[in-house]
C-alpha cells in the first residue's frame, strides 16, 4: 500500500470522500464517477472477497496496521488524515476506522443474471421505487440470510451501493447477485419468460394471503415490493400474476417494507 499523510481537507485527491452526507450530490456523483464508498473493515473485506477493486482508502494513523492487513499485497493509495480533517471532509465524525472508494462493477444484464440461477427452486426480489437506502440495505441483508437468489431494482429505486445501503446490509449487497431493470414494468415479461410467477406484496383488491401463496408452492417466484408510502404502482399491479398480503392483527394494516420482505422471504424459503 502507499501511505499519504494529508492535512488539508480541500486536497483534490480526497474528492471521492467529499460531502458524503449530501445524498442528492452522491446519487449523481458516485455512479457517474464509477465508484461507491465502502465503510468499515468488515464491509470492505466483503467487497474485496467479492472481487471488487479499491481505488483508494481513507483512514487515521491508529488504523494503518489494520488497513495493511486488509489490503494484503494490493498496491492502493491510503490517505491518512486526522479525525478533524476526516469530519471536515466527509461531513460526519468517522468512527469506523477506514473507508474505501471502490470501483463500481459493471451491472449484469437481466437475462444473464437470471440464466446464472441454476437452483431447482428459485426466489428473487424486485424493489420498485424504494427511496430509503436503509430499507434497501436491510432487504439485501434479509435476502442473503434467507437464501434469496437475486435482487432486481427498478430504474427509480435507491442505489444499493450507496454508503448507507452498503453499511446497513453489512456488505451482503456484495453477496447477493443484483442488477437494475432498465425497462420497468415491461421487465415483468422477462421474468415470466424465465419461468417466474410474479407476485406483488400489496393490500390491493383480490390479494391472497402469504400463507395461500406458500401453499401454491411455485418453483420460481418473483416477489415485488413497492415504495414505502404508496406501494406498488398501478401499472405494475395490472401485470401481476398474484397479489399477496401478510395477514395482520392488532389493528395494524401493514409493515415497513424491510420487515415485510423479511417475513415474505422466511415464509417462502
Amino acid at each position: 500500500m502507499q501511505l499519504h499523510h494529508l492535512r488539508d481537507a480541500h486536497d483534490p485527491v480526497l474528492d471521492d470522500y467529499r460531502s458524503l452526507t449530501d445524498t442528492a450530490l452522491r446519487r449523481v456523483r458516485e455512479p457517474a464517477g464509477g465508484l461507491y464508498i465502502a465503510e468499515s473493515a468488515k464491509v470492505i473485506e466483503r467487497a474485496l472477497q467479492a472481487g471488487h477493486r479499491p481505488r483508494s482508502m481513507l483512514t487515521q494513523q491508529k488504523w494503518t496496521d489494520a488497513v495493511a492487513e486488509l489490503l494484503g499485497q494490493r498496491d492502493v493509495p491510503v490517505y491518512v488524515v486526522t479525525d478533524e480533517v476526516a469530519e471536515q471532509l466527509t461531513g460526519f465524525a468517522v468512527h469506523r476506522g477506514v473507508m474505501a472508494a471502490m470501483h463500481r462493477p459493471e451491472p449484469a444484464r437481466l437475462q444473464h443474471l437470471l440464466s446464472q440461477i441454476d437452483t431447482e427452486r428459485s426466489r428473487i426480489a424486485v424493489l420498485e421505487g424504494l427511496t430509503d437506502h436503509t430499507n434497501v440495505g436491510a432487504i439485501f441483508r434479509s435476502a442473503a440470510a434467507l437464501g434469496v437468489d437475486a435482487v432486481l431494482v427498478s430504474p427509480t429505486c435507491a442505489d444499493p451501493l450507496y454508503r448507507r445501503a452498503v453499511r446497513v446490509s453489512m456488505g451482503t449487497v456484495f453477496q447477493v447477485p443484483w442488477t437494475r431493470i432498465d425497462r420497468w414494468p415491461d421487465g415483468i415479461d422477462d421474468l415470466r419468460s424465465a419461468g417466474y410467477l410474479v407476485a406483488g406484496m400489496t393490500l390491493g383488491h383480490g390479494a391472497i394471503t402469504l400463507d395461500d401463496l406458500v401453499a401454491q408452492s411455485p418453483e420460481r417466484l418473483a416477489l415485488i415490493f413497492g415504495t414505502e408510502g404508496d406501494g406498488i404502482r398501478p401499472e405494475t399491479d395490472r401485470l401481476l400474476d398474484r397479489r399477496v398480503t401478510i395477514p395482520m392483527m392488532g389493528g395494524v394494516d401493514s409493515l415497513n417494507v424491510a420487515a415485510a420482505s423479511a417475513v415474505a422471504f422466511y415464509a417462502t424459503r
